[in-house]
């Protein structure tokens, strides 16, 4: 722990002054994709909280993160929440078929 605040205490010293936030807290950030949460630090704003090891912490909710985009799973699962894919193919994919 001692060796942490030292360590700390020295990136500090290295960063440029004026342009970094204060505001950073740890906050969840939940993949709605398939329930995953994970907690870092962060400046983003919420208001939603959640439960999250015993602790409430504030939420950020993202539609896709590390564990479930098929470059990182190394499936070829497609997540699409909004249609996309399919307004797409039925656009554009009858002329890729020439």
């Amino acid at each position: 722990m001692r060796e942490d605040k030292y360590l700390l205490s020295i990136i500090k010293e290295k960063m440029k002054k004026g342009i970094h936030p204060e505001n950073y807290r740890p906050v969840v950030f939940k993949d709605m994709s398939n329930g995953d949460m994970f907690l870092t630090k962060s400046t983003a704003k919420t208001n939603d909280t959640v439960e999250f090891e015993g602790e409430t912490y504030p939420v950020v909710k993202v539609e896709i993160s590390s564990s479930s985009h098929p470059f990182y799973t190394g499936k070829s699962k497609l997540v699409d929440t909004a249609g996309r894919v399919d307004k797409f193919m039925s656009r554009y994919g009858k002329a890729s078929k020439k």
